[in-house]
């Protein structure tokens, strides 16, 4: 049951009889109801009030469920006056500047009562053509036009506001105010509401209609004991809908933060167990350090500068003996960004990738622009993504990685880095599991550099560290998540 619901079943009860009581020694409705009249027929007398047209009776029919025998159905108009409010005339328009005659529209009423931000005034000039047309704080409004049956009070420093005719305000004695409000919000009349509104040209509820609903009276006594049981459960009411709202919350986080937690345990070394028969990641390491350096004899690999040693207060924690903690630029062959020039579009010829392209975590090539074949063959000289590279966003949207699954050749924009590595010593998803940890996502936004339109540099990402285990780890750690994962994405 949601919070509105229960609030709703609350009030059901309170219209109904059955949240408080009756008690004989507070009298009956009828004997209320017979008070009322006697008091409007002497304001009728004393020529303070019209008199009005006898209402229909209430037949069988009408009637939605029982009440206890001390109350009485009655419609509303049997015990409150329904008063129009008046709009300013054509042509003229409201102000900020206060005259002192305060206008009440629809858009103040908000929250059982009328906001005092942003209030509109009625130029002296205009004030007596509609100065009759008041609400005061003992009055109730209820919306007419536009958004429909919103009910609430008046606060006292704007008694005597003038009144928008698109709210009509109950003026009645010896009904407690707030009972009113209560029901007036309760399901039994704001279905009556629904039901009397016009649905031709702009929805209106007319005076009459009001005037014809029907309510379930109780002794003044027992109203006011029904609003006091009602302002003891809202309390509880707000407490259930922040401790919802909390448990709505943890729900819609849970799958999310146990992708992360179990992304997190698998570069601890917390998902598999180590088997010493796989070797270690030093050797791992070790043996990429002499690939790379076998290939920069050959001339196919530039020599880099050296990376700087990862000190201790680097590490995050602890991980496996048999792993090793590494810079991610040691391990990769080739790590650069797309061009720094906006190319020349053309209408066909090569894709041209940038972050938009692959910042959901898949390359899409769907809609991406394109660029001549010789200016591709130019950037390519540089920047040559190829099938089982990583690309990795660095600007905007940075630390989303890639995996280039298709053969076409493609350019990068700058937003774009490019990782080449050797695919048999790395494992290419366990490297993209270890970018998406929490612990390297984290030492990507903090060093994410500018502002709006942020970038992370490639010396930046190169010198991000994460430990490496053995080959076969790798691997068996990435079967693992791939048994895990799609079962937090069933919880989404």
């Amino acid at each position: 049951m949601t919070p509105q619901e229960l609030k709703n079943s609350i009030l059901q009860l309170a219209i109904q009889g059955r949240l408080v009581e009756q008690r004989p020694e507070e009298g009956t409705a009828e004997e209320l109801y017979r008070q009322i009249q006697r008091e409007k027929a002497a304001l009728v007398k004393a020529g303070k009030s019209k008199k009005e047209k006898p209402l229909p009776e209430i037949t069988e029919e009408e009637v939605p469920f029982e009440i206890p025998e001390v109350w009485k159905w009655v419609r509303i108009g049997e015990f409150a006056s329904v008063l129009g409010g008046k709009r300013i005339p054509v042509g003229r328009k409201l102000s900020t500047n206060n005259t002192g005659h305060i206008y009440i529209r629809v858009s103040d009423m908000k929250d059982g009562s009328v906001t005092k931000d942003g209030l509109l005034y009625v130029p002296d000039d205009v004030f007596p053509s509609i100065s009759k047309y008041v609400i005061n704080k003992e009055d109730v409004y209820i919306t007419v036009a536009g958004t429909i049956g919103r009910v609430g009070k008046i606060p006292p420093d704007l008694d005597g506001a003038n009144l928008t005719e698109n709210a009509d305000r109950l003026v009645f004695s010896t009904i407690d105010q707030d009972w009113l409000i209560w029901c007036l919000q309760s399901s039994l009349i704001q279905g009556q509401i629904a039901d009397a509104t016009t649905k031709v040209g702009q929805p209106k509820l007319a005076i009459k209609r009001i005037q014809e609903m029907i309510i379930a009276l109780p002794p003044l006594a027992e109203q006011k004991r029904i609003v006091a049981k009602i302002e003891e459960l809202l309390p509880y009411i707000d407490r259930y809908e922040a401790a919802l709202s909390r448990l709505e919350d943890f729900n819609k986080r849970f799958p999310t933060d146990m992708q992360k937690s179990i992304l997190q345990l698998a570069i601890q070394g917390k998902l598999v167990e180590q088997r010493p028969e796989e070797g270690t990641g030093e050797a791992l390491y070790q043996q990429i350090q002499a690939e790379k350096q076998s290939l920069i004899r050959s001339g196919k690999l530039k020599k880099e500068k050296p990376l700087p040693e990862i000190t201790p207060d680097e590490i995050p924690f602890d991980i496996p003996e048999s792993w090793k903690w590494v810079r991610l630029g040691s391990l990769l062959y080739k790590l650069v960004d797309g061009t720094h020039r906006t190319p020349k579009y053309t209408t066909s010829g090569v894709p041209f990738v940038s972050v938009r392209n692959m910042s959901t975590g898949k390359l899409d090539m769907s809609d991406t622009k394109y660029i001549s074949i010789e200016e591709h063959q130019e950037l390519w000289k540089r920047c040559n993504p190829e099938r089982d590279d990583i690309l990795l966003s660095k600007v905007g949207t940075t630390g989303v990685p890639a995996i280039v699954d298709i053969d076409e050749e493609f350019s990068l924009f700058v937003s774009v880095a490019l990782l080449k590595f050797n695919t048999s010593l790395i494992d290419k998803q366990y490297l993209v599991y270890a970018i998406l940890t929490p612990d390297f996502q984290k030492q990507c936004k903090e060093h994410t550099r500018g502002v709006g339109n942020k970038n992370w540099v490639i010396a930046d990402i190169a010198n991000t560290i994460f430990p490496l285990p053995p080959l076969a780890e790798q691997k068996r750690i990435v079967a693992k998540l791939e048994e895990l994962l799609p079962l937090c994405e069933r919880l989404k």
